[in-house]
């Protein structure tokens, strides 16, 4: 099966895009996993894929796959992407859309200097709906929030590490470090991923505060690793941060990849997210049939 692509970058944080608005291509997992493979495939962190309308009132449909060929919930440079994709190709003249994702709708809108501004929705702290599993775990208050200790998972490490669990439609554990650069990202990563308190995973952000409006991020991935750049992590770590009491409603957010605009009112307010969203190339890519 030979099957059109486009691959895109948003912050280093890379998508192979495919156009489903006219009918499906009927892909399974191993079809996911081979357009992620960076070796025999395309490469990439996440395969979004475009589809048209569900119902009223919304625009598109936005379904993600991460390279290990998992269906997800969320990607927020993903999102940046799938709008600038949409109006690029002439699927849509709106600067403004409603998409449909597994978790909700959001409203990715183009702005007048080239980048893209996505409504993330509220984020959610109510630990089932993460979901984390807190029982016989002591809350340590910080701010007008607090962290949990977790242990690490088949470590030596005597001490438990400190997350802050938040949904941005995908799970998130955010952890305080003094460096991002020196951080254990990929021990300390997948151990936490690892953990049963997270039933469904959980994608590990690495925050480190610079001041009250700007932080350096590294983030372990759910079904990918450590990527150049995550928005949802962006988001969930920027909103832990606030929460805590060490940021302002306004953050710049620098990734290995690029920066993040990550604004949040606070309570019930929505997380606005803005960053770029690049067209790397367009081609087509022939999928064996024995996968």
């Amino acid at each position: 099966m030979r099957i059109p692509f486009t691959k895109m970058q948003g912050a280093g944080n890379d998508f192979v895009v495919l156009d489903e608005t006219r009918g499906r291509l009927g892909l399974t997992a191993a079809h996911y996993r081979f357009l992620g493979d960076r070796h025999f495939g395309v490469g990439a962190d996440q395969i979004l894929t475009v589809r048209p309308s569900p119902g009223p009132g919304i625009d598109f449909e936005y379904v993600i796959h991460n390279a290990d060929g998992a269906e997800v919930e969320q990607c927020g440079n993903g999102a940046r992407c799938f709008a600038r994709f949409v109006h690029d190709r002439g699927l849509t003249d709106k600067d403004v859309i409603r998409v449909q994702t597994q978790k909700g709708v959001i409203e990715p809108r183009l702005t007048g200097d080239g980048r893209v501004t996505v409504n993330m929705g509220a984020p959610v702290f109510d630990l089932a709906q993460i979901p984390f599993d807190a029982a016989g775990l002591a809350f340590q208050p910080q701010g007008n929030w607090g962290n949990w200790p977790l242990a690490l998972v088949e470590s030596m490490q005597a001490a438990p590490v400190l997350v802050a669990p938040v949904s941005m439609g995908n799970p998130h554990a955010v952890l305080l470090v003094d460096n991002v650069d020196t951080a254990p990202v990929a021990m300390i990563g997948p151990q936490v991923q690892a953990s049963p308190r997270f039933p469904r995973g959980v994608n590990v952000g690495f925050l480190q505060v610079q001041d009250r409006g700007h932080i350096r991020l590294r983030v372990f991935e759910r079904g990918v690793g450590e990527t150049l750049a995550c928005g949802t992590g962006a988001c969930a770590a920027v909103v832990a941060g606030i929460r805590l009491g060490l940021l302002d409603a306004d953050v710049q957010v620098q990734t290995r990849g690029g920066l993040l605009g990550i604004a949040w009112a606070g309570d019930t307010a929505p997380v606005l997210m803005t960053g770029p969203a690049t067209t790397v190339f367009q081609a087509e890519i022939e999928i064996p049939d024995n996968l």
